[in-house]
């Protein structure tokens, strides 16, 4: 994980960083969840898809907020997708979230605008709710 300091770091930065990864954990619980759904194990589907919504709805706090800042997001649409396999996927999942939380800890305490630092404050919370269940669900609209 690269943070940027605070001095030589802004919100844009950070808020593209940011959908980067929120890129990667939508495309990941994605491909999980589609191997979960051909099997028999529906609480297991349903975390996934929880889980997969709520990054989304991540990726899309972060874009919109870019937009706020009247700032054009990066185009992800080729982003690579990682992982996906059902197989032990709990560990592989918590490592991920374990990630996301180091991730915003360190950057709600840089100096940025308030509002990304809310909608940054936000995520963090959902992501250490995730963390500790597995779970989604956690974003308010």
């Amino acid at each position: 994980m690269s943070v940027p300091e605070s001095g030589s770091c802004d919100s844009l930065r950070v808020l593209e960083e940011s959908r980067v990864r929120e890129k990667a954990q939508t495309a990941y619980y994605r491909a999980v969840a589609s191997h979960a759904a051909t099997g028999t194990d529906a609480e297991v589907t349903e975390r996934l898809n929880e889980l997969h919504a709520d990054e989304q709805h991540h990726l899309s706090r972060l874009t919109a907020r870019l937009l706020e800042l009247g700032h054009v997001p990066d185009d992800l649409s080729t982003s690579p997708a990682s992982g996906g396999n059902l197989d032990g996927w709990e560990e592989e999942a918590r490592e991920r979230e374990a990630e996301e939380v180091r991730w915003y800890e360190a950057v709600t305490g840089l100096e940025l605008d308030e509002a990304t630092l809310v909608v940054l404050g936000e995520i963090l919370v959902s992501e250490r709710h995730h963390l500790r269940d597995l779970r989604g669900k956690w974003m308010s609209a």
